[in-house]
C-alpha cells in the first residue's frame, strides 16, 4: 500500500513543544477506508490510543502531588479583622432575632471610683497605660452606660458588627440570645486599689496593699449595693444577671505587658507605675502567674464571676463577658499556669471559650489592654461540643452522635460526616462522642510530665473547627479530637495535640531585646494541634489510643458551595470481639491515566485513578457485614526514576458503593518511558482482607526520532 505524503508544513513530531493531537491527526490522514488498508488503519488506531497526550502545564490546584489539607495555621498577633469570615445565610448579630429558647435579660452596671474614672472620659493616652485609644475618647461620664452597652450588644462600626447577642446565637444554633440594659454610672465609696488589691489569704497580690488602707474589698457588695438602691429590688431582681464595668484596667490582660514585657527586672520599674503616696511599698508587686509585675497593674480588678453577677473592666473585650456568663451558668474555667512551676501543658488552649478562646481576637493577646477593646479579646472562639453539651447549648443531642467503645468492638469501625461548629449544620452532625466510662491510660505524673494530661477521662469527643465566625481568630481549621470528662474537675477538657513538639515561636522581645519563646505551658503551643486529611499535611490523619483501645482516623475534607467545611471522621476498636463483622468485599479496579500532563522543571507529572468497589458480604452466614469500613492505602511504582505519592492514605468502603482512589505519579528526565504502579487497599478491620490493582504510566518524550517519517510504497 502507499501512503501518499501530507502537504501540511515541515515541523517536528516529536519535539516536547508538538502537539501529539495534530500528529495524530497526520497519522489518521494517512489511513483510508480502502478494503485493503484496514489493517494498516487499526494497526495506527491501536497504537494511538496507547500514546501519551501532548504536556499542558496544569495549575497549582490540580497538581496530583498538590497537599490534600494543608495544615497553615497562624499567629493570632499577625491576625486583623480582615480575617472574619462571617457563616454563611445568617446574620446572629441581628438585635430583632431572640434565641427560641431563652433570652438573657442582663443588667450592665457601670461604675467609678474617686481616684479613677472612666478611661473613655480621658485625652487619648493619657493614662499610664496609654489608653485610652484615640478611636474613643473624651466622652461624658453620663454616656459611659449607653456607650459600653452598644460596643457590646449593637453592631457598630467600631466592634465591626460582633456583639454579645450574637456570640450566644451563634453558639447555640439559635437557642440563646442575650438582651443587655445599662445602669449607672455609680461612684464606689473606696479607692479603685482597694477593690484591685487581692492581698486575703491565697490572693494575687499579697502585701501590695497601701499602708493603712484596707484592700481586698467586695466590689460586688458595694456595685450591686448601689444599682439596688437606685433602681429598688423589684427591678434589679427582674434581671436574671449582672455585668459590673469597672472603670479602667483589669489585671488579666496589663500583667505581663506591663511587667515583664516593659521592665527588665521588678527593680526597674519607675515611680509612674507604683502605688501613690506610699514611698513603704515596692513599684512592683506579686501577682497570679509571676512573681512580680508593677503595681499599677497589680492594683486593678481581676474579671471573675459568682453568686449571679459577674465583674469586668474596659479593658475587657467580648470574649470575657462570653467567659464569665458561661461560668454563671454553671461551668468552671479549663486553663493552666502557663508559667507555672513545674510547667504543665495548655488543656484546650485557642480552640476553647473556658480555656484561652477567650483571648482570640486581631492582634493576639498582647493587644488585650487597649481601652475600649477591640483588638485581642474582643471575638473569643465558640464553646468545644463537650462545653456545648454541658451548657444546653444545643436544641437536642441529636446534633452529637454517641457511641461507646464497648459497641464499637461489636460493631466495627463508625464512620461520619462532621459539620463546622461555627455552622449550624441543620440535620447533619458537629460531634461525635466516643464514651470509655473508664480511662485507661497508664498512670503519669504531672509535677514530671508537663505533657501529662492527668487521667481520668469519660470519653474521646472529636469536632471540627473552622476559622469562621466566632472561630474566625482561631489558628486553624481542620478536626480537634480531644479527652473530655462528664465532671467539671480541671482539666476537664484535653485537646490531643497532632504536633506536640516545641512549636518555637516568639512571644515578645524584652527591653534589653533578648526573645522570649512561648512557654511549654502556653496555650499558643496548640496553634498547631488540630488533625488534618490527608498526607504530608504538616499535621496528623489518625490518632492511636492504644491503652483505651481506639483509633481515629481523619478521613476526607470537603467545603460546600456556601463555603462551609466538613470532614468525615472514623473510630474503631483496635480489639474487636470474637464476632466481629467481618470486612465487605471490595474490589479495586486497574488504574485509568489523567489525560493531561504536569511539567515542573524536568519532571512530568501524572496521576492514576482506581475505583474501589464495594459488594455483597465476606461474612458467613454467622455473620452480617458492615455496611461502611475504612481502608489503608498503599502505593509503589516500579519504573526507573518515577515515583508515586498518595494524596490520602485511607479511603472509605460502604456497600453498593463506589469510591476513588487516587496516586501521584512522576517521571524524572531521566526514566525509563514507561513504569507500572500498583496500589493495595487494605482493610483496617481486618489487614487479611486487601484488594490490588495496577495502572501502565508512560512519559511523553519521543518513542522515534525528531524527523517526519519517510513513507514508502507497499505491496
Amino acid at each position: 500500500m502507499l501512503l501518499g505524503r501530507s502537504s501540511t508544513p515541515a515541523r517536528s513530531w516529536w519535539s516536547r513543544d508538538s502537539s501529539y493531537v495534530w500528529s495524530l491527526k497526520m497519522l489518521l490522514a494517512h489511513c483510508n477506508v480502502a478494503a485493503k488498508t484496514v489493517l494498516a488503519c487499526t494497526l495506527l488506531v491501536t497504537f494511538t490510543q496507547a500514546l501519551p497526550l501532548t504536556s499542558n502545564k496544569w495549575t497549582a490546584a490540580s497538581d496530583p502531588f498538590a497537599v490534600l489539607d494543608a495544615q497553615n495555621w497562624e499567629n493570632p498577633d499577625n491576625m486583623t479583622w480582615d480575617d472574619y469570615v462571617p457563616p454563611p445565610n445568617t446574620n446572629w448579630s441581628d438585635p430583632s432575632r431572640r434565641g427560641f429558647s431563652r433570652n438573657f435579660n442582663i443588667a450592665l452596671v457601670t461604675i467609678d471610683y474617686p481616684d479613677q474614672p472612666f478611661v473613655i472620659t480621658l485625652s487619648p493616652n493619657s493614662t499610664v497605660f496609654g489608653n485610652p485609644q484615640a478611636v474613643v475618647s473624651d466622652l461624658e461620664r453620663g454616656d459611659v452606660p449607653a456607650f459600653y452597652r452598644d460596643l457590646l450588644n449593637l453592631p457598630s462600626e467600631l466592634n465591626h458588627g460582633h456583639t454579645l447577642h450574637e456570640y450566644w446565637m451563634e453558639d447555640s444554633a439559635g437557642k440563646y440570645g442575650v438582651n443587655l440594659t445599662a445602669f449607672g454610672a455609680y461612684q464606689m465609696p473606696k479607692r479603685s486599689y482597694q477593690y484591685g488589691v487581692d492581698d486575703g489569704r491565697g490572693g494575687f497580690n499579697p502585701g501590695a496593699c497601701p499602708s493603712s488602707e484596707l484592700c481586698s474589698v467586695d466590689l460586688r457588695t458595694d456595685a450591686l449595693g448601689a444599682w439596688r438602691r437606685d433602681v429598688g429590688d423589684e427591678t434589679a431582681d427582674s434581671y436574671e444577671l449582672a455585668f459590673i464595668l469597672s472603670a479602667g484596667q483589669d489585671e488579666s490582660s496589663t500583667w505581663q505587658e506591663f511587667g515583664e514585657m516593659k521592665f527588665r527586672t521588678q527593680a526597674d520599674v519607675p515611680d509612674s507605675f507604683g502605688p501613690p503616696n506610699d514611698t513603704t511599698l515596692p513599684n512592683y508587686a506579686s501577682t497570679r502567674y509571676v512573681p512580680w509585675t508593677s503595681w499599677a497593674s497589680a492594683s486593678t480588678i481581676w474579671p471573675n464571676a459568682g453568686a449571679g453577677s459577674s465583674t469586668q473592666a474596659e479593658s475587657s473585650g467580648l470574649g470575657t463577658y462570653a467567659h464569665e456568663l458561661s461560668h454563671l451558668l454553671g461551668i468552671g474555667d479549663n486553663y493552666n499556669n502557663p508559667y507555672g512551676d513545674p510547667e504543665r501543658r495548655a488543656y484546650t488552649g485557642p480552640w476553647s471559650m473556658l480555656s484561652r478562646g477567650t483571648f482570640n481576637g486581631p492582634g493576639g493577646p498582647h493587644t488585650r489592654w487597649q481601652i475600649p477593646a477591640v483588638q485581642g479579646g474582643s471575638l473569643g472562639c465558640l464553646h468545644t461540643i463537650r462545653d456545648k453539651i454541658q451548657l444546653g447549648l444545643l436544641a437536642d443531642n441529636s446534633s452529637v452522635l454517641y457511641v461507646s467503645r464497648e459497641s464499637l468492638a461489636e460493631s466495627g469501625p463508625v464512620v461520619v460526616e462532621l459539620t463546622a461548629r461555627s455552622v449550624d449544620p441543620g440535620e447533619g452532625l458537629i460531634g461525635l462522642r466516643v464514651v470509655m466510662g473508664e480511662d485507661r491510660s497508664p498512670r503519669c505524673n504531672i509535677s514530671l510530665d508537663p505533657f501529662c494530661d492527668g487521667g481520668g477521662y469519660n470519653n474521646y469527643d472529636l469536632e471540627v473547627i473552622d476559622r469562621m465566625g466566632a472561630d474566625s481568630f482561631t489558628p486553624d481549621s481542620g478536626v480537634m479530637v480531644s479527652k473530655t470528662k462528664d465532671r467539671d474537675i480541671a482539666p476537664f477538657q484535653w485537646t490531643i495535640d497532632a504536633n506536640p513538639q516545641d512549636i518555637d515561636v516568639v512571644d515578645f522581645y524584652r527591653p534589653d531585646g533578648t526573645a522570649s519563646k512561648l512557654s511549654i505551658g502556653d496555650y499558643r503551643q496548640l496553634s498547631d494541634a488540630l488533625f488534618h486529611a490527608g498526607t504530608r499535611s504538616g499535621s496528623k490523619a489518625e490518632h492511636v489510643d492504644e491503652a483505651n483501645g481506639l483509633q481515629f482516623y481523619v478521613v476526607s475534607t470537603r467545603r460546600d458551595e456556601a463555603g462551609v467545611l466538613y470532614y468525615t471522621v472514623g473510630v474503631r476498636a483496635i480489639k474487636t470481639s470474637d464476632q466481629i463483622k467481618l470486612p465487605l468485599k471490595v474490589k479495586l479496579s486497574d488504574g485509568k491515566v489523567a489525560d493531561d500532563r504536569f511539567i515542573e522543571g524536568a519532571e512530568q507529572r501524572t496521576s492514576c485513578s482506581f475505583e474501589l468497589t464495594t459488594g455483597g458480604s465476606n461474612a458467613s452466614n454467622a455473620t452480617v457485614a458492615l455496611s461502611r469500613d475504612i481502608y489503608r492505602l498503599t502505593a509503589e511504582v516500579d519504573g526507573e526514576g518515577w515515583r508515586a505519592e498518595l494524596p490520602n492514605e485511607f479511603m472509605i468502603a460502604e456497600s453498593g458503593k463506589t469510591n476513588v482512589a487516587d496516586v501521584a505519579v512522576a517521571a524524572a528526565d531521566s526514566a525509563s518511558r514507561s513504569a507500572t504502579v500498583t496500589l493495595t487497599a487494605t482493610s483496617e478491620s481486618n489487614p487479611s482482607f486487601k484488594t490490588t490493582a495496577t495502572c501502565f504510566v508512560r512519559t511523553g518524550r519521543p518513542l522515534y526520532s525528531h524527523h517526519r517519517p519517510t513513507w514508502s510504497k507497499s505491496q
